[in-house]
């Protein structure tokens, strides 16, 4: 065989990601603070962007179309074109931005409010304590005994914490502390304990380690002196805090109410039975505290008191400030029909700065005029990249809107099933853009905030029809049925996935189980009442 050098021509195909299609892929997955600073980090590094000033007086829409063809005439040379005028506004297919007022008046909105159809998001986390108490308290408690309000000079009341104060509940007992007349010793002490405290409200540390970290400058420090500021400090607001267990807490809590024979029995409860309380078992509770069936509504009183107690005291003091979203859509109904609109306060507008656009023809100088081509060309591709995402955004919001009309008009319960690949079909768009505008964008509609990603759930099928129906559908369903249930009798699983089943909708209860506990509701057991 001869060896030798051949030279053939080969068809191969690959792809390439251009810096500008790696750019709006990027910019298509931000957020919109994220963008925002994206925006402002190429304000300052390139000069021939500049933000549009907004002018609430403004009318004048352009189209995208109209955009586009003003940045390829001035790519090509022409200078007769001013782009991006001060009093226009992009108009994306036919979505025209509408200034603020009325009904498209935008302010931050926190996430996920829907009134009745709203999803609540409970604190799932637990506590150390045992099991049965603290999903007796996840179901139980509504309000704590100490005050979740604060007053000022004048008497007046101001908002509740979570609203008001932007310190978290290490601020807030140190606050306590400096204003509580103490020795330097007992201050040492108390700082020691706080120090010790876990998000919860509960004392973590031993006294005897309490001990051994003041003793090095206090020596004569004793474990009756560390049980005395203790006491102290466990009266501090929230009430109960520094407790070393959840009894303690709500001992505390009921030393605070009026003795009647009520709080009597309730301290008994704590005190001695709170692992029954907690399992709900009522008949062992009545019978171990000898109180006969007609007496009956003695126990449900104390048991009253307990539930309004708070179990974990910690939780009266936000631990960071509420996070908002402002919303990238908005939802509203046109002709009958729910539409969807970008949120002119939320998307960012950027043009090309006027005056360098002028002194572009008058350059000679080569270094310069290089200088210029440059940046000008990274300003018309980013302006371009987020009109893209921008489009991009509202197309997939659009046909979300069109799937979703009966969630709009009649709530959760009507929610249809919807996966990717169904936008994307009819879009045109890969599932992983699809998968990209829809994360961290948020979408306000009459029922709340929610991000896009919320209005794809997975397909159940029906067996009274050939339509499928959608897992938050089901959710929806069985929130609404726990709800309307007689918590003397409440339903089980088993119960629930009979009542969908007659309803047309086959689930099986380990399914229901698990809906139910991503809804943060507790077994049947659980929610029985007296």
């Amino acid at each position: 065989m001869k060896a030798g050098l051949n030279l053939n021509q080969v068809n191969v195909q690959t792809l390439t990601m251009t810096p500008q299609l790696q750019q709006a892929i990027r910019l298509l997955q931000l957020s919109t603070i994220d963008l925002q600073h994206e925006i402002q980090e190429n304000l300052d590094k390139n000069p021939f962007l500049e933000m549009e000033e907004n002018d609430s007086g403004s009318s004048n829409v352009t189209s995208l179309d109209e955009i586009r063809e003003k940045e390829y005439r001035l790519e090509n040379g022409n200078d007769d074109i001013t782009p991006f005028n001060n009093d226009t506004t992009v108009s994306l297919d036919n979505a025209p931005y509408v200034d603020g007022g009325g009904d498209n008046d935008y302010t931050p909105l926190k996430g996920e409010e829907g009134g009745d159809n709203s999803i609540s998001r409970e604190d799932g986390s637990t506590m150390t304590d045992s099991g049965s108490e603290v999903d007796f308290w996840q179901e139980s408690y509504s309000a704590g005994v100490s005050s979740r309000r604060t007053h000022n000079s004048d008497g007046d009341e101001l908002e509740d914490y979570q609203g008001a104060t932007s310190y978290g509940l290490a601020e807030h007992l140190s606050w306590q502390l400096n204003l509580t007349p103490m020795s330097d010793s007992d201050h040492l002490i108390a700082e020691a304990i706080l120090d010790g405290i876990n998000e919860s409200g509960y004392l973590t540390e031993s006294l005897d380690d309490i001990i051994s970290a003041v003793r090095p400058e206090f020596p004569d420090i004793t474990m009756g002196d560390v049980e005395r500021v203790l006491n102290i400090v466990q009266h501090f607001d929230p009430v109960g805090i520094a407790s070393r267990s959840l009894q303690e807490s709500l001992l505390i809590q009921l030393s605070q109410f009026d003795d009647d024979d009520n709080v009597r029995l309730a301290r008994v409860i704590v005190s001695d039975y709170l692992e029954i309380l907690g399992k709900k078992d009522f008949r062992t509770l009545a019978k171990n505290l000898e109180i006969k069936e007609r007496n009956s509504h003695l126990l449900k009183d104390a048991i009253d008191i307990i539930t309004r107690l708070e179990p974990r005291p910690g939780n009266c003091i936000p631990q960071e400030k509420s996070e908002y979203v402002i919303p990238d859509v908005s939802v509203h109904k046109k002709d009958g029909v729910w539409v969807a609109e970008l949120n002119p306060n939320a998307i960012p507008k950027i043009k090309l700065n006027e005056t360098y656009c002028q002194l572009c023809s008058n350059v000679r100088n080569p270094q310069e005029n290089q200088y210029i081509r440059n940046h000008m060309q990274e300003a018309h591709s980013f302006i371009q990249s987020v009109n893209k995402r921008n489009e991009t955004l509202y197309r997939v919001a659009s046909c979300i809107v069109l799937h979703q009309q009966d969630f709009f008009e009649r709530g959760e319960q009507f929610m249809k099933p919807l996966v990717l690949n169904d936008i994307a079909m009819e879009t045109g768009l890969h599932e992983s853009t699809i998968s990209r505008v829809t994360t961290e964008k948020y979408i306000h509609t009459p029922r709340g905030t929610f991000e896009l990603k919320y209005f794809f759930s997975s397909h159940v099928s029906s067996t009274d029809s050939s339509d499928e129906v959608s897992s938050t559908a089901i959710r929806a369903k069985i929130k609404k049925l726990i709800s309307e249930e007689n918590q003397k009798k409440p339903l089980s699983d088993s119960q629930l996935a009979k009542i969908l089943e007659n309803e047309g909708i086959q689930v099986a209860r380990r399914t229901i189980a698990k809906y139910r506990e991503s809804l943060n509701i507790p077994p049947s057991s659980q929610r029985k009442v007296m």
